[in-house]
C-alpha cells in the first residue's frame, strides 16, 4: 500500500501539480469519487461546459462502465490504479483543450446504438434522434412497404441509417457523404452494429455529383437526412468544441444555411417514388423559406407535410411528400 501511494503521489506531483496536489490525495486513497469532484472543479474552472458531466463520463469510462453511477461496488470503492490515473489525466487534458467528449472516449450513444466517433466527423446531436422518431412514426410508405428503400443525405456517422436499420431490418438504405472520413466511420460502424449488408455508403457531393449512382437500387420511399443548416455568418459564433473540431462542411449551410437543403429539394423528384416522404431537421427559421420555395418550383410535385417542433419547442423538422 505505501509502495501505491508513493507511486500515486509522484504520478500526480508530475503530471500536474498545481491541479493534484499531494496535499488533496488524502493518504493516497484515490477513489472514483474523489476523482469526479477534482476535475469537476478543474474543468469549472476552466470554462469546460457541463463540469460535473464530464468528469463523471471520463472517470467511468477509464474504469470500464458507460456512466459513473453504472460502476460496479467493487470498482466505484475502490482505490484508482496508477495505469488508470494517467489514463483519466490524458483524457482530462484533451477535455481541457476543448475536444469534444465523443472525440475523447472515442465513443457515443445514439438512441439504443453506440457509435465510435473520430474527429472530425459530425457527432450526432439529441434532437436527431427525434428526427429518427419522425421518419418511423410519419412515413406511410415505411409502414406498408415489405422491403423500403431509404436514402440519408449526409449520413456522418451512420447514425440515423443505422437507427433505421435496426428497427426496420428488412429495409435497404444507401447513406451519401461527401467526405471520405465520414463514409469510412459509417461502414466502421455499419459492421460494428453487423449491419453492413443492409446498407451501401457512398462518396458523393449532392451539389457537385450527378445522383445516378443513388437509383441503384431504384426510387426511395424515404429521404432523411440532417444536413448543413448553420448560416455561414454563425459559424464563428459556436461553442468552440464546434468551431475547433468538427468538420465545417457539416454544418455550413452557406448564407442563408439553405444551400444542401436547396439541393437536396431539387433533385428529390427524380430520387422519390410517388407518395415518397422527405424528412429534414432544419434551422428554426427554415420550415417558411422552404414552403416559399415549393411554392415557387412547382414542378418538383412535392407537398409541404407539416413542421414539427423539437423537444424544446423549436421548428427543428419539415415533412414533405412526392406528389
Amino acid at each position: 500500500m505505501y509502495l501505491q501511494t508513493l507511486l500515486l503521489r509522484r504520478l500526480l506531483q508530475s503530471v500536474s501539480p498545481t491541479w493534484l496536489p499531494c496535499r488533496w490525495l488524502g493518504g493516497g486513497e484515490m477513489s472514483p469519487s474523489k476523482l469526479v469532484r477534482h476535475w469537476q472543479s478543474i474543468f469549472h474552472d476552466h470554462g469546460v461546459p457541463e463540469p460535473q458531466e464530464s468528469s463523471e463520463i471520463l472517470i467511468a469510462h477509464a474504469l470500464g462502465s458507460k456512466t459513473f453511477p453504472s460502476l460496479p461496488p467493487s470498482v466505484a470503492h475502490t482505490s484508482v490504479s496508477v495505469a488508470q490515473l494517467r489514463h483519466i489525466e490524458s483524457m482530462a487534458q484533451q477535455r481541457l483543450k476543448r475536444v469534444p467528449i465523443q472525440y475523447v472516449i472515442g465513443e457515443w450513444d445514439f438512441l439504443d446504438i453506440t457509435l465510435q466517433m473520430r474527429p472530425p466527423v459530425f457527432i450526432p446531436r439529441p434532437e436527431t434522434e427525434e428526427l429518427v422518431g419522425l421518419v418511423l412514426g410519419a412515413s406511410r410508405r415505411l409502414q406498408c412497404s415489405a422491403e423500403p428503400l431509404v436514402l440519408e443525405v449526409g449520413c456522418g456517422s451512420g447514425a440515423v441509417s443505422l437507427s433505421l436499420l435496426q428497427r426496420l431490418p428488412q429495409a435497404r438504405i444507401t447513406a451519401i457523404d461527401k467526405t471520405k472520413a465520414a463514409v469510412k466511420l459509417t461502414e466502421d460502424n455499419a459492421v460494428s452494429l453487423g449491419l453492413q449488408n443492409q446498407i451501401q455508403v457512398l462518396l458523393l457531393d449532392i451539389l457537385a455529383d450527378p445522383p445516378d449512382p443513388l437509383l441503384m437500387w431504384g426510387p426511395v420511399d424515404v429521404l432523411v437526412s440532417n444536413p448543413p443548416y448553420i448560416s455561414t455568418s454563425d459559424i464563428s459564433q459556436l461553442d468552440p468544441e464546434i468551431v475547433k473540431y468538427e468538420d465545417h462542411a457539416a454544418l455550413d449551410g452557406g448564407p442563408d444555411g439553405m444551400d444542401v437543403i436547396r439541393g437536396i429539394l431539387s433533385f428529390a423528384p427524380r430520387l422519390l417514388k410517388p407518395g415518397g416522404d422527405i424528412f429534414l431537421e432544419v434551422d428554426p427559421s427554415h420550415p417558411e423559406r422552404i414552403k416559399l420555395w415549393i411554392q415557387d418550383h412547382t414542378d418538383t410535385h412535392l407537398q409541404y407535410i407539416s413542421t414539427v417542433q423539437d423537444f424544446c419547442g423549436r421548428s427543428r423538422f419539415v415533412h414533405l411528400r412526392r406528389d
